[in-house]
C-alpha cells in the first residue's frame, strides 16, 4: 500500500479556538505572575494561596470561596 489509510476512521471534533485562546491567556497570566513573584498570592486580597490549591488548579488567581 502506498498511501496511509487508518484501520479505523479518525474521529474529528470541532475545535473551540476561543477556549484555546482563553486557556493560553490564563497560562500567560500565570507565567507573568511567576515572574512578578505574585503567583502564590490571591490577586485581589493578597492572601497566600495554598500549595494544594495551586497544585490542583495551577491557573487560579484567587483563593477558593
Amino acid at each position: 500500500m502506498s498511501s496511509f489509510e487508518p484501520e479505523q476512521p479518525v474521529a474529528t471534533a470541532p475545535i473551540d479556538l476561543d477556549a484555546i485562546e482563553r486557556d493560553l491567556a490564563d497560562v500567560e497570566t500565570a507565567l507573568a505572575r511567576l515572574d512578578a513573584g505574585t503567583y502564590w498570592t490571591d490577586e485581589i486580597t493578597g492572601a497566600p494561596i495554598a500549595d494544594a490549591v495551586l497544585e490542583a488548579h495551577p491557573l487560579t488567581r484567587r483563593n477558593p470561596a
